[in-house]
Protein backbone atom coordinates (compact mmCIF):
# COMPACT_ATOMS: atom_id res chain seq x y z
CA UNK A 1 0.00 0.00 0.00
CA UNK A 2 1.39 3.32 -0.61
CA UNK A 3 -0.76 6.29 1.39
CA UNK A 4 -2.35 9.20 -0.19
CA UNK A 5 -0.58 12.22 0.48
CA UNK A 6 -2.91 14.67 2.35
CA UNK A 7 -1.53 18.33 0.89
CA UNK A 8 -2.08 20.78 3.43
CA UNK A 9 -0.68 23.36 1.57
CA UNK A 10 -3.31 22.95 -1.36
CA UNK A 11 -6.10 22.30 0.87
CA UNK A 12 -4.98 25.50 2.95
CA UNK A 13 -5.13 27.62 -0.30
CA UNK A 14 -8.92 26.50 -0.44
CA UNK A 15 -9.65 27.44 3.13
CA UNK A 16 -7.94 30.98 2.64
CA UNK A 17 -9.81 31.47 -1.01
CA UNK A 18 -13.43 30.45 1.26
CA UNK A 19 -12.15 33.23 3.65
CA UNK A 20 -11.35 35.84 1.16
CA UNK A 21 -14.68 35.35 -0.09
CA UNK A 22 -16.25 35.61 3.15
CA UNK A 23 -14.48 38.92 3.61
CA UNK A 24 -15.65 40.53 0.48
CA UNK A 25 -18.83 39.57 1.45
CA UNK A 26 -18.74 41.34 5.13
CA UNK A 27 -17.53 44.39 3.44
CA UNK A 28 -19.90 44.15 0.73
CA UNK A 29 -23.42 43.46 2.56
CA UNK A 30 -22.50 44.66 6.12
CA UNK A 31 -19.33 47.17 5.57
CA UNK A 32 -17.40 45.50 7.83
CA UNK A 33 -13.39 44.71 7.86
CA UNK A 34 -12.45 41.73 9.73
CA UNK A 35 -9.06 43.04 11.44
CA UNK A 36 -6.14 40.75 13.29
CA UNK A 37 -3.51 41.89 15.82
CA UNK A 38 -0.86 40.22 16.63
CA UNK A 39 2.01 41.42 19.30
CA UNK A 40 5.45 40.32 19.27
CA UNK A 41 7.83 40.87 22.35
CA UNK A 42 10.95 40.44 21.94
CA UNK A 43 13.06 39.39 18.22
CA UNK A 44 12.78 35.72 18.12
CA UNK A 45 14.03 34.59 14.74
CA UNK A 46 11.62 32.21 14.18
CA UNK A 47 8.55 34.42 15.78
CA UNK A 48 10.13 37.00 13.59
CA UNK A 49 9.17 35.04 10.40
CA UNK A 50 5.72 33.67 11.67
CA UNK A 51 4.47 36.80 12.38
CA UNK A 52 5.91 38.12 8.62
CA UNK A 53 3.80 35.39 7.18
CA UNK A 54 0.77 36.05 9.32
CA UNK A 55 0.64 39.68 8.29
CA UNK A 56 0.78 39.03 4.55
CA UNK A 57 -1.66 36.60 4.41
CA UNK A 58 -3.95 38.48 6.06
CA UNK A 59 -3.80 40.87 4.02
CA UNK A 60 -4.01 39.40 0.84
CA UNK A 61 -7.24 37.93 2.61
CA UNK A 62 -8.62 41.48 2.32
CA UNK A 63 -8.58 41.87 6.47
CA UNK A 64 -6.64 44.51 8.10
CA UNK A 65 -3.63 43.92 10.10
CA UNK A 66 -2.37 45.36 13.05
CA UNK A 67 1.16 44.30 13.94
CA UNK A 68 2.20 45.57 17.28
CA UNK A 69 6.26 45.15 17.96
CA UNK A 70 7.59 45.92 21.37
CA UNK A 71 10.94 45.12 22.72
CA UNK A 72 12.14 42.17 24.84
CA UNK A 73 12.55 44.11 28.26
CA UNK A 74 8.34 45.23 27.89
CA UNK A 75 7.39 45.07 31.45
CA UNK A 76 4.02 42.87 31.80
CA UNK A 77 1.80 45.98 32.98
CA UNK A 78 3.03 47.38 29.27
CA UNK A 79 2.00 44.24 27.40
CA UNK A 80 -1.59 44.32 29.82
CA UNK A 81 -2.36 47.65 28.99
CA UNK A 82 -1.96 47.16 25.15
CA UNK A 83 -3.79 43.79 25.32
CA UNK A 84 -6.55 45.48 27.11
CA UNK A 85 -6.16 48.64 24.25
CA UNK A 86 -6.65 46.09 21.51
CA UNK A 87 -9.70 44.43 23.71
CA UNK A 88 -11.42 47.46 23.62
CA UNK A 89 -11.02 48.68 19.75
CA UNK A 90 -14.37 47.52 17.80
CA UNK A 91 -12.13 47.46 14.68
CA UNK A 92 -9.96 44.65 16.12
CA UNK A 93 -11.97 41.35 16.11
CA UNK A 94 -9.00 38.68 16.35
CA UNK A 95 -5.74 39.08 19.01
CA UNK A 96 -3.27 36.91 18.96
CA UNK A 97 0.29 37.16 21.35
CA UNK A 98 2.72 35.38 19.97
CA UNK A 99 4.42 32.67 21.70
CA UNK A 100 6.77 31.73 23.31
CA UNK A 101 6.97 35.07 25.01
CA UNK A 102 10.42 36.41 27.28
CA UNK A 103 10.83 34.48 30.29
CA UNK A 104 10.15 37.39 32.74
CA UNK A 105 5.99 37.41 31.53
CA UNK A 106 3.54 35.37 32.51
CA UNK A 107 2.16 32.99 29.46
CA UNK A 108 -0.97 32.54 31.53
CA UNK A 109 -1.92 35.45 32.79
CA UNK A 110 -1.30 37.46 29.44
CA UNK A 111 -3.13 35.10 27.14
CA UNK A 112 -6.19 34.75 29.88
CA UNK A 113 -6.35 38.84 29.51
CA UNK A 114 -7.31 38.58 26.02
CA UNK A 115 -11.05 38.88 25.64
CA UNK A 116 -12.14 35.21 25.04
CA UNK A 117 -14.30 36.55 22.21
CA UNK A 118 -11.34 38.09 20.12
CA UNK A 119 -9.00 34.53 21.29
CA UNK A 120 -8.23 33.79 17.79
CA UNK A 121 -5.34 31.51 19.05
CA UNK A 122 -8.11 29.42 21.60
CA UNK A 123 -5.91 29.11 24.44
CA UNK A 124 -7.78 30.91 26.64
CA UNK A 125 -8.83 29.10 29.93
CA UNK A 126 -13.06 30.15 28.97
CA UNK A 127 -12.31 28.89 25.50
CA UNK A 128 -10.43 25.46 26.56
CA UNK A 129 -13.74 25.21 28.67
CA UNK A 130 -16.26 25.95 26.71
CA UNK A 131 -14.73 23.72 23.88
CA UNK A 132 -14.14 21.00 26.73
CA UNK A 133 -17.92 21.15 27.06
CA UNK A 134 -18.94 20.53 23.69
CA UNK A 135 -20.02 24.63 23.48
CA UNK A 136 -18.79 27.36 21.00
CA UNK A 137 -16.23 28.55 21.63
CA UNK A 138 -12.67 29.89 19.51
CA UNK A 139 -10.87 26.80 18.40
CA UNK A 140 -6.87 26.10 18.80
CA UNK A 141 -5.66 26.88 15.21
CA UNK A 142 -3.33 23.61 14.70
CA UNK A 143 -6.25 21.17 16.03
CA UNK A 144 -8.69 22.59 14.06
CA UNK A 145 -6.77 22.87 10.44
CA UNK A 146 -6.08 18.62 11.40
CA UNK A 147 -9.75 18.42 12.60
CA UNK A 148 -10.39 20.16 8.56
CA UNK A 149 -8.26 18.09 6.50
CA UNK A 150 -9.78 14.59 8.38
CA UNK A 151 -13.31 15.39 7.72
CA UNK A 152 -12.57 16.27 3.93
CA UNK A 153 -10.44 12.77 3.77
CA UNK A 154 -12.93 10.48 5.22
CA UNK A 155 -16.51 12.68 5.77
CA UNK A 156 -17.70 11.61 8.77
CA UNK A 157 -15.73 10.71 11.72
CA UNK A 158 -18.23 9.08 13.72
CA UNK A 159 -17.69 5.84 15.42
CA UNK A 160 -13.58 5.80 13.84
CA UNK A 161 -10.65 4.85 16.42
CA UNK A 162 -8.49 8.03 17.00
CA UNK A 163 -5.25 7.92 18.73
CA UNK A 164 -3.93 11.01 19.88
CA UNK A 165 -0.29 11.17 20.73
CA UNK A 166 1.06 13.89 22.86
CA UNK A 167 -0.91 15.84 25.62
CA UNK A 168 -0.17 19.55 25.01
CA UNK A 169 -2.44 22.22 25.80
CA UNK A 170 -1.83 23.97 22.34
CA UNK A 171 -2.45 20.57 20.18
CA UNK A 172 -2.83 17.28 22.21
CA UNK A 173 -6.05 17.77 24.65
CA UNK A 174 -7.89 20.30 22.19
CA UNK A 175 -7.11 17.79 19.37
CA UNK A 176 -8.81 14.86 21.64
CA UNK A 177 -12.02 16.95 22.30
CA UNK A 178 -12.80 18.00 18.46
CA UNK A 179 -12.34 14.13 17.89
CA UNK A 180 -14.82 13.20 20.72
CA UNK A 181 -17.20 16.25 18.88
CA UNK A 182 -17.14 14.12 15.94
CA UNK A 183 -17.91 10.97 17.63
CA UNK A 184 -14.91 9.36 17.84
CA UNK A 185 -13.64 6.96 20.31
CA UNK A 186 -10.19 8.82 21.48
CA UNK A 187 -7.22 7.90 23.25
CA UNK A 188 -4.80 10.20 24.15
CA UNK A 189 -1.08 8.38 24.45
CA UNK A 190 2.10 10.01 25.79
CA UNK A 191 5.04 9.33 27.44
CA UNK A 192 4.28 7.24 30.32
CA UNK A 193 1.82 5.14 28.25
CA UNK A 194 1.82 1.56 28.36
CA UNK A 195 2.51 -0.49 25.46
CA UNK A 196 2.45 2.84 23.11
CA UNK A 197 2.50 1.22 19.81
CA UNK A 198 0.02 -1.41 20.60
CA UNK A 199 -2.36 1.78 21.27
CA UNK A 200 -1.26 2.86 18.00
CA UNK A 201 -1.73 -0.14 16.21
CA UNK A 202 -5.70 -0.11 16.53
CA UNK A 203 -6.40 3.59 15.85
CA UNK A 204 -8.00 4.47 12.70
CA UNK A 205 -6.49 7.45 12.63
CA UNK A 206 -3.04 8.89 14.31
CA UNK A 207 -2.64 12.06 15.40
CA UNK A 208 1.09 12.70 16.36
CA UNK A 209 2.00 16.03 18.17
CA UNK A 210 5.06 14.71 20.85
CA UNK A 211 7.91 16.75 19.04
CA UNK A 212 10.32 13.96 19.00
CA UNK A 213 11.36 13.18 15.66
CA UNK A 214 10.41 9.70 13.54
CA UNK A 215 9.31 9.04 17.02
CA UNK A 216 6.46 6.43 15.26
CA UNK A 217 7.81 3.89 13.08
CA UNK A 218 5.60 2.86 10.34
CA UNK A 219 4.90 -0.39 11.86
CA UNK A 220 3.08 1.12 14.37
CA UNK A 221 0.64 2.09 11.55
CA UNK A 222 -2.67 0.45 11.45
CA UNK A 223 -3.28 -1.05 7.96
CA UNK A 224 -5.34 1.68 6.02
CA UNK A 225 -5.13 4.07 8.85
CA UNK A 226 -4.96 7.88 8.44
CA UNK A 227 -2.19 9.57 9.92
CA UNK A 228 -2.06 13.13 10.57
CA UNK A 229 1.69 14.77 11.44
CA UNK A 230 1.94 17.50 13.98
CA UNK A 231 5.32 17.82 14.42
CA UNK A 232 8.01 19.78 12.89
CA UNK A 233 11.57 18.57 13.77
CA UNK A 234 14.90 19.79 11.77
CA UNK A 235 17.47 17.21 11.94
CA UNK A 236 21.16 16.90 10.45
CA UNK A 237 21.27 15.72 7.20
CA UNK A 238 24.85 14.66 6.34
CA UNK A 239 24.19 13.71 2.71
CA UNK A 240 22.66 17.03 1.84
CA UNK A 241 26.80 18.00 2.64
CA UNK A 242 27.69 21.38 4.84
CA UNK A 243 27.13 24.68 5.32
CA UNK A 244 30.18 27.84 4.61
CA UNK A 245 30.42 27.62 8.24
CA UNK A 246 31.03 23.82 8.33
CA UNK A 247 27.93 22.73 9.92
CA UNK A 248 26.00 19.86 9.05
CA UNK A 249 23.22 20.72 6.92
CA UNK A 250 19.78 20.12 8.25
CA UNK A 251 16.10 18.86 7.18
CA UNK A 252 12.61 19.07 8.52
CA UNK A 253 11.28 15.79 9.43
CA UNK A 254 7.99 15.21 11.88
CA UNK A 255 7.11 13.14 14.41
CA UNK A 256 6.23 10.20 12.34
CA UNK A 257 8.74 7.78 9.95
CA UNK A 258 7.34 9.18 6.80
CA UNK A 259 8.91 6.36 4.25
CA UNK A 260 7.77 3.33 6.29
CA UNK A 261 4.59 4.73 7.43
CA UNK A 262 3.46 5.55 3.75
CA UNK A 263 3.81 1.98 3.01
CA UNK A 264 0.94 1.60 5.75
CA UNK A 265 -1.51 4.23 6.23
CA UNK A 266 -3.84 4.64 3.57
CA UNK A 267 -3.45 8.37 4.16
CA UNK A 268 -0.90 10.80 5.42
CA UNK A 269 0.26 14.18 5.83
CA UNK A 270 4.15 15.12 4.37
CA UNK A 271 6.59 17.39 6.55
CA UNK A 272 6.91 19.95 5.03
CA UNK A 273 3.69 20.88 3.50
CA UNK A 274 1.03 19.17 5.62
CA UNK A 275 -0.33 20.20 8.56
CA UNK A 276 2.06 23.68 8.82
CA UNK A 277 -0.13 25.89 6.16
CA UNK A 278 -3.19 25.06 7.96
CA UNK A 279 -2.24 26.46 11.12
CA UNK A 280 -2.13 30.24 9.76
CA UNK A 281 -5.01 29.36 7.16
CA UNK A 282 -6.97 28.69 10.38
CA UNK A 283 -5.86 31.81 12.36
CA UNK A 284 -7.75 33.69 9.20
CA UNK A 285 -10.84 31.64 9.79
CA UNK A 286 -11.11 32.34 13.07
CA UNK A 287 -10.67 35.60 12.65
CA UNK A 288 -13.65 36.08 10.23
CA UNK A 289 -15.68 34.17 12.94
CA UNK A 290 -14.79 36.05 15.95
CA UNK A 291 -15.46 39.08 13.36
CA UNK A 292 -19.19 37.66 12.42
CA UNK A 293 -19.98 36.35 16.30
CA UNK A 294 -18.67 40.25 17.17
CA UNK A 295 -21.42 41.86 14.47
CA UNK A 296 -24.36 39.04 15.19
CA UNK A 297 -23.82 38.30 11.32
CA UNK A 298 -23.74 34.61 10.27
CA UNK A 299 -20.93 32.14 10.41
CA UNK A 300 -19.25 31.22 7.27
CA UNK A 301 -20.04 26.96 6.69
CA UNK A 302 -16.83 24.56 6.98
CA UNK A 303 -14.26 27.15 8.76
CA UNK A 304 -15.22 26.40 12.40
CA UNK A 305 -15.66 23.17 14.27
Amino acid sequence: MTAQIIDGKAFSAKVREKVAAHVAKLKDQHGITPGLAVVLVGEDPASQVYVRSKGKQTVEAGMNSYEHKLDADTSEADLLSLIDQLNNDPDVHGILVQLPLPKHLDEDLVINSISPEKDVDGFHISNVGLLGTGQKSMVPCTPLGCLMMLREHHGSLSGMDAVVIGRSNIVGKPMAQLLLGDSCTVTIAHSRTKDLPGVVRRADIVVAAVGRPEMVPGDWIKEGATVIDVGINRIEAPEKGTNEDGSVKTRLVGDVEFASASERAGAITPVPGGVGPMTIACLLANTVTACCRANGVAEPEGLTA
